[in-house]
């Protein structure tokens, strides 16, 4: 009787799940065992072989489609087999087309002589993953070797076939991962980083191939000839994409770029990916070169203590769960999951990173052998070591079981219970429920260890579950927690988070820049997310974050400070005009670390006089325009915080920005005034600067822009004492000097657009006019709309007090004459009608325009004032005194001019709430005094009919001339 060898010594690997299904199997074998005349060897090896054909069909088809394979696997020593298939796979040659089908005839013989020995007992985990590593190896060399030799036969490549420096001279391919480490799935991929000398690989190219295209084509031919399904199958799947930055970098990368990157910008997990490399194809010297330049970026001798954080996180990233809660057998990812191999993995590189630089014992590449030298050298638990490797070595085998069902790269265990009692019975238990059971007692004993080993650490995962961004895949159980925090699309998200540890923005280039990140990652999506709309958020932050020139002092600031980090986030979930703000001008964050941040911007908190002092020590004009522009910078975000956090009211919002821009005026007008002296000399007289529009009326926004005149005062024949300029001259570069200062956009931005078309005459008139022309014009040639705007005037600064006060004076006695002949109420209704059809309302949301908008609470409220102030009524800029009694009206404007502060805010254009996130739509229901954002919508149309009633009443609507 023929011996056995391998067939003798396993043993049954479990129950026969299906006997049905395994008589079949024997029944479509025994045709060719009886005609090879083994019939009784199969008898002998069929209890063992039963249940594994029974729960594999991939091995099962294996051994149907040649028995041949199956009868050498069982007749011969494991051992001498697989010495046996290497030695076969290395002796290959030819080109590609030659050893395609032999190629994938090996790996089916070497994966049911794997699976024979691993299930059978007569091989342990190390055997089997070396195998497997082995054959890796040596199926990666033929493959190069066989594309090499198309390209020699081509005339591409002029090297000598048996060259020492391997096929081709300066190319190498290291293994990682897994199979770096002797470690490999049973059908996993497998990790190869390819490189090359261009120095060494120049003499062994044919005059004019150009290097990097020839060894890219080179390399995708190799994973090509070896991941290709044909109708033999295939070998390997190849992933090339552990090279440095994979995304913007060829399959093939050049040493002294590869070195410059790992010296650069290298991350912690490419370190550890590192640990386990090693030289498997190609040239070996190159590769040993290369190895050795890496040798100071794996290992360090000396490590600060962010960049131990940092190589910590690498574990901390993960949520350990430490009750258990959750951890079941049904759908469980042994490897990425609670519980799994990564745990096991992570914390063992973690260690030999942080301790390996000065403890070269410690520099293993099997896992086990690392948690076994880390013991050894007294820095974790003898008993936490062991617990461990049992634990890994029993993860990895349900691992080969669950991938021996289908020959699948899948690490979780089945859903379906026929499917997992499959698994269940290829690890030897008979009942699912124990082995269910076993299984959950397995991960929560590696979960719980796996959180006790850095308890009292910083989290660095979320509430929400883990987030793990190493690796060039995207995690799992990261993607997981990313949808439970409803992104909408996780991948772009993880995608977008790995690209900034690659150091992609200005922000994270330096290593102290990516430690940073490392840690405020997962806080910013965790504060993302609690935004209520975190596509948002997370899109205007990354707008913010990429822009910034650079990132160390903000992100320290974010960590230092977590509820201001809070705050920011928030604010961005609706508020891409302050998003814009911080990334291009991150500075403006500092206003909110100054003790007055809380108070509401006004006269009494400083910044006048600090504006002022900083102006006049800026040495000239250019300078002082700079100093205004960082200081309404910071002050303007200071009240869109403010405003839109809740902590001042709509109307206190109104004052703040005028009071800013009074301030802002203010300055530049000073600045101006002494620039123009500087230029032309001084002149006699005085000048002032009038606001008009919302800027006169205190009712400012963020977006708002300045209506403004200039008047001044001097003696007819008054010229300048250096230039003779005559007075108009003098006050006409004067005002131009302050739109200039007002308007032009410098090194530190822009403030406001200026509009000057409501002074006397309109764009026809002198950009400056005397206060006696002033008075003249208003007293014989204003229009009524002119008197419309006067109602909204107001002294913003004046160059002489007394002159200021007359210029106020001045604008109420104009208001006060009376204009006998003029219908107001016609010319204003006439005005009004004219804008509804020259000037629609833009949609619903249009609060200017719309019927019962701020425009008819405007002209109501600028109409009583026309018509009470000949009266001796009193006079106000405010709308809201204006408007008096009008309860409509003023409710109607209150509202809008509440949700048009909101609207400013937050952003550059005229929303659609409807469209904004939930978080903003909510923000605009409080603001505005509404317990949600439909009873706001509701209100507002109410209100805006009672409005547009009113404005009715008190201006009729105009027909044939007639009110």
């Amino acid at each position: 009787m023929t011996d056995l060898v391998l067939g003798d010594r396993i043993g049954p690997c479990g129950p026969v799940v299906d006997a049905a299904a395994a008589a079949r199997w024997l029944e479509r074998l025994k045709p060719a065992v009886e005609e090879g005349g083994w019939a009784a060897c199969l008898d002998r090896a069929w209890p063992a072989l039963a249940p594994v054909f029974a729960a594999s069909p991939y091995l099962a088809g294996l051994a149907r489609r040649s028995p041949e394979r199956l009868r050498a696997t069982l007749e011969t020593a494991p051992e001498v087999r697989l010495e046996a298939l290497l030695a076969e796979t290395l002796a290959l040659t030819g080109p590609p087309v030659e050893v395609r089908a032999p190629l994938r005839g090996l790996k089916a013989d070497l994966h049911l002589l794997t699976a024979l020995a691993d299930l059978g007992g007569v091989w342990d985990l190390t055997s089997v993953t070396a195998a497997l590593s082995r054959f890796a190896d040596a199926v990666t060399r033929t493959a190069l070797a066989s594309v090499a030799s198309e390209q020699r036969a081509k005339g591409k490549l002029i090297s000598a076939p048996d060259d020492p420096a391997g096929p081709v001279p300066g190319l190498f391919g290291l293994a990682m991962g897994k199979h770096g480490a002797f470690e490999l799935n049973y059908s996993s991929d497998i990790d190869i980083s390819l490189f090359f000398d261009p120095e060494k690989l120049a003499p062994a190219l044919a005059p004019g191939v150009e290097a990097q295209p020839f060894v890219d084509r080179l390399a995708q031919a190799t994973a090509t000839l070896l991941q290709e399904r044909t109708a033999d199958g295939y070998i390997f799947r190849v992933d090339l994409r552990l090279r440095p930055d994979p995304s913007s970098t060829p399959p093939v990368v050049a040493v002294p770029m590869a070195l410059s990157y790992y010296e650069s910008v290298g991350q912690n997990w490419e370190r550890a990916a590192f640990i386990k490399a090693r030289a498997i194809c190609g040239d070996p010297e190159a590769a040993a070169e290369f190895l050795e330049a890496l040798v100071p970026f794996v290992w360090r001798r000396s490590l600060d203590y962010q960049a131990v954080l940092d190589i910590q996180s690498i574990k901390r990233q993960i949520h350990a769960h430490k009750t258990g809660e959750g951890l079941i057998a049904m759908g469980a990812n042994l490897k990425l999951g609670r519980g799994g191999i990564r745990e096991i993995e992570f914390y063992a590189q973690t260690q030999q990173l942080i301790l390996g630089g000065r403890d070269r014992s410690l520099r293993a590449r099997r896992t086990d052998e690392a948690l076994a030298a880390l013991a050894a050298a007294g820095h974790i638990p003898t008993e936490v070591a062991v617990d461990l490797t049992a634990a890994y070595a029993e993860l990895r085998a349900l691992e080969h079981r669950v991938q021996m069902l289908d020959d699948e790269q899948t690490h979780t265990l089945p859903v379906d219970a026929d499917r997992r009692i499959a698994v269940a019975a290829l690890s030897g238990e008979e009942s699912l429920a124990d082995f269910d059971r076993g299984v959950e007692a397995l991960l929560l004993g590696v979960n719980r260890t796996y959180g006790q080993l850095f308890e009292g650490e910083e989290d660095l995962s979320s509430p929400w579950g883990s987030l793990v961004f190493t690796g060039v895949d995207n995690d799992p159980e990261t993607l997981e927690t990313l949808k439970r925090m409803d992104f909408s699309e996780p991948a772009n998200v993880a995608d977008t988070i790995r690209s900034w540890h690659h150091g992609r923005i200005p922000a994270t280039r330096s290593a102290r820049g990516r430690e940073l990140f490392t840690r405020l990652a997962p806080r910013l999506l965790t504060a993302v997310a609690r935004t209520g709309s975190p596509d948002a958020a997370f899109k205007r932050f990354a707008v913010f974050f990429s822009a910034m020139n650079s990132g160390v002092q903000v992100q320290a600031l974010f960590l230092n400070q977590p509820e201001l980090f809070a705050l920011i986030v928030g604010v961005m979930a609706f508020a891409p005009r302050l998003a814009r703000t911080l990334g291009r001008y991150p500075a403006a964050l500092d206003s909110m670390l100054d003790a007055r941040f809380q108070i509401p911007v006004g006269p009494n908190t400083g910044l006048f006089a600090q504006m002022e002092a900083e102006a006049s020590e800026a040495g000239d004009f250019e300078g002082a325009m700079n100093v205004v522009r960082r200081l309404h910078r910071e002050q303007a975000f200071r009240i869109g915080i403010q405003t839109l956090t809740g902590r001042v009211g709509p109307g206190a919002a109104g004052r703040a920005f005028t009071n800013l821009a009074d301030a802002v005026m203010g300055t530049l007008a000073e600045a101006a005034l002494v620039e123009t002296v500087r230029l032309g000399g001084a002149m006699p007289g005085a000048v002032a600067v009038i606001a008009l529009g919302k800027a006169g009326s205190r009712e400012m926004t963020a977006g708002s822009d300045l209506d403004l005149m200039t008047v001044y005062e001097a003696p007819p024949e008054a010229v300048s004492e250096a230039k003779g300029w005559t007075a108009d001259v003098f006050n006409v570069r004067f005002t131009q000097k302050l739109i200039a200062a007002l308007s032009a956009h410098t090194a530190e931005g822009g403030l406001y657009e200026v509009d000057m078309r409501l002074r006397p005459s309109g764009a026809k008139g002198p950009v400056s006019v005397r206060l006696s022309a002033f008075e003249d014009y208003y007293a014989a040639e204003a229009d009524t709309w002119e008197f419309m705007a006067l109602t909204r005037a107001r002294v913003a600064w004046a160059s002489d007090a007394d002159f200021g006060k007359g210029v106020s004076g001045a604008i109420e006695a104009a208001l006060r004459r009376p204009r006998p002949g003029v219908d107001i109420a016609r010319d204003i209704r006439t005005m009004r009608d004219l804008m509804d059809r020259e000037r629609r309302a833009q949609g619903f949301w249009d609060l200017k325009l719309s019927r019962g908008g701020l425009v008819d609470a405007e002209f109501v409220g600028q109409f009583r004032q026309l018509t009470a102030a000949p009266e001796g009524g009193p006079l106000s800029v405010s709308t809201v005194v204006q408007l008096g009694e009008d309860t409509p009206m003023a409710e109607a404007w209150r509202l809008q001019q509440r949700i048009g502060q909101l609207f400013a805010c937050a952003f550059d254009e005229r929303p659609d709430p409807e469209e904004e996130p939930l978080a903003f739509r909510q923000r605009l229901a409080e603001g505005a005094g509404a317990p949600d954002f439909e009873t706001l919508m509701a209100r507002l149309k109410t209100v805006r009919t009672e409005a547009r009633a009113a404005f009715d009443q008190a201006l009729p609507p105009v027909r044939d001339g007639v009110p």
